[in-house]
């Protein structure tokens, strides 16, 4: 089968059911061999603590680990592998943040076709092939591309994203700009700024970013360097000094709440100096867009912070958001080491781990204390509990313990 001619419209792909009964149990039943772990349910029915006569004390938040979306974005990619077991079958970058999870899906014979293990290019996809979108959903113009070859979709962007997508087409309509908080690199700040269509957006990533923009709003100053500034995180045609007029504050979902509150109330309150309190519904317009998951994790976090603990544990993919905000949030209490997985813990002397400051891994001596430890573990929600196993397991094992001393034989 050949593509048609450029410009061609195909009839619309045929919708396959993935969740048929027959299918999700053979489906999981895979996954579950692949990212349960029996030793994680176990802790969690101990209250979340695993102790070795009080030498080393293990400590993990009430919520952590694989969300909904993950679980339902991993579900229908296996799915599809089932349904689709000899056709070829592109993913669209990562199905999410974590490398085990996406190596796992390459081994399937799942190709990328962008990201930095991309293996095969659009123009490579003919009719029926069949496309995965991750859960961060995908840009406007690339699906739009997909669907004129005639591809079969597989969706599993989140709904939360699709929230998000809601909010900042309803903006745009209404002719008010989207200001999104986020990573303007990252795919679902990418997908979420093209479902703006013809309206407007500027990506904001920190509060100083933030007051810039305020400052702006308030006194005018370089459509130059402002445009400068802010450079491949607009809409095409953005002018600030037209566009900032109305706006409306959007997020990528895995951003830290009080960050995002943040960034609205300083826009809010810059509108209302600039246009008067009584008028500044006319100016600015906020929705609530945090994952639920993601808020989840970062309050059990915080919980588990206000116990005394010697250090924490960060596990998840370093390219992972909301696993890069539990670090953070670790960070500004206690020593805290964002690792991968249980082969950063080189010795009860050495780590590797992921400095978010530098963007890069690095390495610490002397990071395990010696003497009686408590330690808290959490782990993005792109992670599964099969790598929160082997860190714990690891981290035992540095103090001479087995894990079954501890928490006795598992099934």
């Amino acid at each position: 089968m050949v593509d048609a001619a450029p410009g061609a419209l195909q009839p619309p792909a045929p919708k396959i059911n993935l969740r048929r009964p027959d299918v999700m149990e053979a489906v999981q039943a895979q996954v579950l061999s692949h990212y349960r772990s029996g030793l994680v349910d176990r802790i969690r029915t101990q209250g979340q603590v695993g102790s070795a006569d009080g030498l080393l004390t293990i400590k993990l938040a009430k919520e952590f680990g694989f969300c909904y979306g993950v679980e339902r974005a991993i579900d229908l990619a296996y799915a599809a592998r089932k349904v689709f077991p000899n056709q070829p079958i592109y993913i669209l970058g990562e199905i999410i943040h974590n490398p085990e999870v996406n190596d796992q899906i390459r081994a399937m014979g799942i190709k990328s076709i962008s990201g930095k293990e991309k293996n095969a290019d659009v123009e490579d996809l003919k009719q029926g092939d069949v496309v995965i979108i991750p859960a961060f959903g995908t840009e406007v113009a690339t699906r739009a591309r997909l669907e004129q070859k005639g591809c079969i979709f597989v969706d599993t962007t989140c709904g939360d994203v699709m929230s998000v997508w809601k909010r900042v087409r309803q903006y745009s309509r209404d002719q008010v700009t989207s200001i999104i908080h986020g990573k303007a690199w990252h795919e679902e700040t990418k997908a979420t700024s093209s479902q703006t269509g013809s309206g407007h957006y500027l990506v904001v990533l920190t509060l100083a970013e933030t007051d810039y923009v305020c400052d702006y709003i308030l006194k005018g100053g370089s459509k130059e360097a402002f445009l400068e500034k802010f450079r491949g995180a607009y809409s095409n045609g953005f002018d600030p000094d037209i566009h900032l007029h109305a706006i409306g504050v959007a997020n990528q979902t895995t951003m830290l709440r009080g960050e995002t509150e943040e960034v609205q109330r300083r826009l809010k309150q810059a509108m209302a100096e600039k246009y008067g309190v009584a008028n500044v519904k006319e100016h600015f317009r906020f929705f609530d867009t945090i994952c639920g998951a993601t808020q989840d994790r970062q309050d059990a976090l915080e919980k588990l912070l206000a116990n005394p603990l010697d250090l924490l544990l960060v596990i998840g993919g370093y390219n992972s958001s909301n696993t890069s905000h539990l670090a953070e949030m670790g960070e500004a209490k206690l020593p805290t080491f964002f690792i991968k997985n249980a082969a950063k813990l080189v010795s009860n002397r050495q780590i590797i781990h992921y400095n978010l400051h530098q963007q890069q891994e690095v390495t610490s001596e002397n990071w395990l204390p010696q003497g009686r430890i408590s330690v808290g573990i959490t782990a993005g929600a792109s992670c599964p509990n099969n790598l929160i196993e082997d860190t714990i397991r690891r981290l035992f094992a540095l103090r001479g313990v087995e894990v079954s001393e501890v928490l006795g034989e598992l099934a």
